[in-house]
């Protein structure tokens, strides 16, 4: 928005006040100040700020609105003009006009006056310059008073040709109304375009004629132009959501939907009409007005905020005029200046030192809260006159349960050698997931859904990390999946998940770089769960909505001892893999957090011996055995009968092969025995492996190998 300073010294004597403090004082207030321009009018250089102003201050996009933040913040009085003081009878004659038909929600104001003996366009030259001084090329017709008064108001009127209405409902005397149009309706706009409207979008109507679409633009048919003698005026108040609603269906936005989208207020707009109708007046002294239609709705009573100068201290802090031995706050005094300032209405509690703020109306969107306050006081004295200072903190907030679950999850997946990632909730139509549940007003295209698994965004990673020539990113992540149908049912639940897997190592230096395998893969999942001491057990299971991401045939369920379902684990689907250039020995998991938390809220206490000084003694034995015996099994006897000098049994190779008899297979097992009060003898261990090769022979008819 260009303001020009020669305007708003109209309103406040700005004269005397330099420049670069003006600027420093409208940054420091939340009006940051793009750009300065010099404008030539006339031989004439006019100095030009362009500033843009937060979305919620609707009260500051005008002359007006700037020049009471601009009196405010340099502690200027204002300059009052003529016309916001004298309405003549026109408020007592608004009470007694008819309501127009429309929904309260969606127009809190409607007012339409006519205009005859319109016979003069010519615009004034001052106008003229003020229109130029604010960037805007005046086209010397109606539009120059639409353009000014929008500038100096913020107020966007619509203007109609009065003689077009009237002939087209074939009546002098018409009501209008604000009502839904009807579905697939055409609606031809004065911009030359079709728009297809529904029953979503409201439309201005004179009888059953629509001249508008409410808040946006008007029809063509009944659009002024430079032979119009009379005038139909619309000023309203509309819904800012219902006119974004609006200009999202039909792909339009223009100058007025703009200004109606920050949530006008209809405090100066009877004033802003008056406005409107004396500069029409200024080349047309015989000027016939009228109201035509009024609405208004009764404005709801706000609620004073109370406001604490205790509150005030804690926030703002103390300022600059404080020393090392004492600190100085903001007085009491200097906030009863920055209420009044801001022509806030208030009563002061001296005793227990407590305001009680009336906000008026148009600040209603901006200050709902005592912060809102306190942050209008720090604006007004300027943040930068308070000192800058961390604050003392006594006690650092206590570590939950979940905090902690996350901290060790992390250490034992940067232990595994994953890196942690971070994506959005939000993603796009194409997830390879069936599930998503569609937002129904998306921003972006690429978040157009609400995820209902972490693997999608885990794979595309991968894909653009190799696409940027990098090697594949062993990953893990913590977020939020969403179920359900929104309107009925809606679940939301935290998962972790991680990818891994397709870079090829050397396990030895004779052989080749291999990438793991499905066996290893779950090995080093295995090994998590060991971390974490969680006792699983894994079933096959085919993916349903990870069926474009998972191999049908290479997936698990895992499930703790409970029954309680854990998580996924699957290679990831070939098709994919290859649509998407990957290797095909990636894999993905992806466990319920909330299962794991309480899994390990749950684990009895980790008891710890001491370590023992005394050897090691390492046997190994062979043996061919059947296969219909399993290794579990084996394990167990071996343990029950091994002393409890047996401490560990590793299996070191299977072999089968043509020396081997049908249906068995060649173990060869590694055996640790240890004492924790002597050192072992190998006399009494070769004992105790004779004891265990005659238990194998006579129990499972095994054939011991030398």
């Amino acid at each position: 928005m260009e303001i020009s300073l020669k305007w708003v010294n109209e309103l406040v004597n700005i004269e005397t006040v330099n420049l670069e403090e003006l600027i420093e004082k409208l940054t420091l207030g939340g009006f940051e100040v793009e750009e300065i321009l010099e404008i030539d009018i006339n031989n004439q250089k006019t100095i030009t700020l362009d500033i843009s102003a937060t979305a919620n201050r609707s009260d500051s996009l005008s002359i007006q609105g700037i020049s009471l933040e601009v009196a405010a913040l340099l502690n200027k009085p204002l300059k009052t003009s003529k016309y916001s003081t004298n309405t003549f009878n026109w408020k007592q004659q608004i009470e007694n006009l008819s309501e127009i038909s429309s929904s309260k929600n969606d127009c809190s104001t409607f007012i339409s006056m006519t205009v005859e003996n319109l016979t003069n366009l010519t615009v004034p030259e001052w106008l003229k310059r003020k229109l130029i001084a604010s960037g805007i090329i005046p086209k010397n017709n109606l539009l120059d008073f639409q353009d000014y008064i929008l500038l100096e108001t913020g107020y966007p009127f619509e203007f109609y040709d009065l003689e077009k209405i009237c002939s087209k409902v074939d009546s002098s005397k018409f009501c209008l109304t604000i009502q839904p149009s009807k579905n697939k309706q055409i609606f031809i706009a004065n911009d030359n375009l079709n728009y297809e409207l529904n029953d979503s979008v409201l439309t201005v109507k004179a009888n059953e004629l629509p001249i508008s679409i409410a808040g946006i633009i008007p029809s063509k048919d009944v659009y002024y132009s430079d032979n119009t003698k009379s005038l139909l005026i619309e000023g309203s108040i509309f819904n800012s959501a219902k006119i974004r609603q609006q200009s999202r269906i039909l792909g339009l936005r223009t100058d007025r939907s703009a200004r109606y989208e920050k949530s006008l207020k209809n405090t100066n707009l009877i004033e802003s009409c008056y406005r409107l109708i004396c500069l029409l007046r200024i080349s047309n002294p015989n000027l016939i007005c009228k109201l035509h239609t009024v609405n208004q709705t009764v404005e709801q009573k706000l609620t004073p905020i109370s406001l604490n100068y205790k509150t005030v201290k804690q926030i703002l802090g103390p300022v600059k005029e404080s020393t090392e031995d004492q600190y100085t706050y903001i007085s009491t005094e200097l906030i009863n200046n920055y209420l009044e300032r801001l022509r806030f209405n208030f009563n002061y509690d001296k005793d227990n030192l407590i305001w009680e703020v009336n906000i008026p109306y148009s600040r209603s969107e901006d200050i709902v809260r005592e912060i809102d306050l306190i942050e209008e006081i720090g604006r007004l004295h300027g943040f930068n006159n308070f000192l800058t200072q961390l604050p003392k903190i006594e006690t650092i907030g206590i570590e939950d349960f979940s905090y902690k679950t996350r901290k060790k999850l992390t250490s034992c997946f940067t232990n595994l050698g994953f890196n942690e990632l971070i994506h959005y909730s939000l993603v796009n139509q194409e997830t390879y997931i069936n599930d998503e549940i569609k937002l129904v007003n998306p921003l972006l295209k690429d978040c157009s859904n609400l995820r209902s698994s972490l693997l999608p965004n885990l794979v595309k990673t991968v894909e653009g990390n190799l696409k940027n020539g990098n090697i594949s990113i062993e990953g893990f992540e913590y977020g939020h999946v969403f179920s359900g149908d929104i309107p009925k049912m809606f679940q939301e639940k935290e998962y972790v998940a991680g990818i891994f897997g397709g870079i090829k190592n050397k396990t030895t230096w004779s052989n080749s770089s291999e990438s793991l395998n499905w066996f290893e893969a779950k090995g080093k999942i295995e090994q998590l769960f060991e971390k974490l001491n969680f006792l699983t057990y894994w079933k096959s299971y085919t993916p349903l909505k990870e069926n474009n991401i998972l191999h049908p045939y290479c997936s698990a369920k895992i499930y703790l001892t409970n029954g309680k379902t854990l998580g996924i684990f699957g290679q990831i689907h070939p098709i994919l893999s290859k649509k998407l250039n990957l290797s095909p020995d990636l894999y993905l998991f992806e466990f319920d957090f909330a299962i794991m938390e309480h899994q390990l809220q749950t684990n009895k206490l980790t008891l710890y011996k001491e370590y023992t000084l005394y050897p090691k003694i390492i046997k190994d034995l062979s043996f061919i055995i059947s296969n219909d015996i399993s290794f579990e099994d084996l394990k167990k006897i071996l343990y029950c009968n091994g002393s409890k000098f047996l401490i560990q049994i590793k299996l070191l190779d299977e072999y089968k092969g043509i020396s081997i008899p049908e249906n068995h297979t060649s173990l060869c097992l590694q055996l640790v025995f240890q004492s924790n009060e002597r050192t072992l003898q190998n006399k009494e261990v070769e004992n105790i492996i004779n004891n265990l090769q005659s238990l194998l022979v006579t129990k499972f008819n095994a054939d011991i190998r030398t």
